[in-house]
């Protein structure tokens, strides 16, 4: 099945969870303060990590932050599938005509750093709206960004994506699970957890079904941090690469509901086939 082409598009949406098992057991070193459970961190840090934007849907306010993204080529952007669904957008996507990503941008109520529009998107065909499975779509950028910007795609079998290995959730979402959201990029440390204890933790329910082929876990085992409404599509990362994107959950940061997150592994050729650019930050 051919992709589907947009002209514009998304939105927010999860990330919660915790979870299990003697992996996320071990200790944790270094507390951080709110994403839910993180702290503020520098954009300049972490020039891959940007917000999708739309004010005429979204409002001022926050420069029409309503989801997140990752740079992984100097015109290719992923994110979450759902953030470009008619349901999350109240729209049609073809009718979001002022659709761009914020990058550089330290507080969202400023003007600094870059508004890039988007030229199209390409959405998963196989993306499940039901079990949240294949949760990605590609944005092509009308103009490019430097890149050195972009961040390395994980592959399969990657060793980022073992049990226990540090993360990091990266959005300007809801901080607390309460509406309250951030003005500038946050970031919350976590562990990838095992397949097998995500998917004993959500078998199946109207929320979604884990699926290791195209989903990924990451939380800890006491909760507290997490990604949360707004996060929606932005970048989980481990070992330097691009491991997931937040798609769904149960709550933000609660305890044995860790954050599901789109697998990027097993979406590598999809944003291939579709990027913007030629030789971007996955080697290609």
């Amino acid at each position: 099945m051919a992709a589907v082409l947009l002209p514009l598009s998304p939105v927010p949406l999860l990330g919660a969870r915790d979870a299990d098992a003697a992996v996320l057991a071990q200790p944790d070193r270094g507390a951080d303060r709110a994403v839910v459970g993180g702290a503020a961190v520098r954009v300049a840090d972490h020039p891959w990590a940007v917000a999708l934007s739309s004010r005429a849907l979204f409002g001022g306010t926050r420069s029409g932050q309503f989801c997140g993204g990752a740079v992984v080529g100097p015109r290719t952007v992923v994110t979450a599938a759902h953030c470009l669904s008619r349901e999350t957008l109240g729209v049609a996507p073809e009718d979001v005509r002022d659709l761009r990503i914020i990058t550089g941008r330290g507080d969202l109520r400023g003007t600094a750093g870059r508004e890039v529009p988007v030229a199209s998107v390409r959405v998963n065909p196989a993306y499940d709206s039901r079990t949240n499975s294949g949760d990605v779509a590609v944005l092509r950028l009308a103009a490019a960004l430097p890149a050195g910007d972009a961040i390395r795609m994980a592959g399969h079998g990657d060793a980022a994506y073992a049990p226990g290995t540090a993360a990091t959730v990266y959005g300007w979402g809801d901080v607390d699970g309460t509406g309250r959201h951030a003005t500038s990029l946050r970031s919350a440390r976590v562990k990838m957890i095992k397949d097998s204890s995500c998917a004993r933790l959500y078998p199946g329910s109207a929320d979604g079904t884990f699926d290791a082929r195209s989903m990924v876990c990451a939380g800890l085992a006491r909760g507290g941090r997490d990604a949360c409404q707004g996060d929606s599509g932005g970048p989980l990362v481990a070992r330097g690469r691009l491991v997931g994107l937040v798609s769904w959950g149960v709550g933000c940061g609660e305890r044995g509901h860790p954050g599901v997150y789109t697998r990027i592994s097993a979406v590598a050729g999809l944003v291939q086939e579709h990027r913007g650019d030629r030789g971007g930050a996955d080697g290609t």
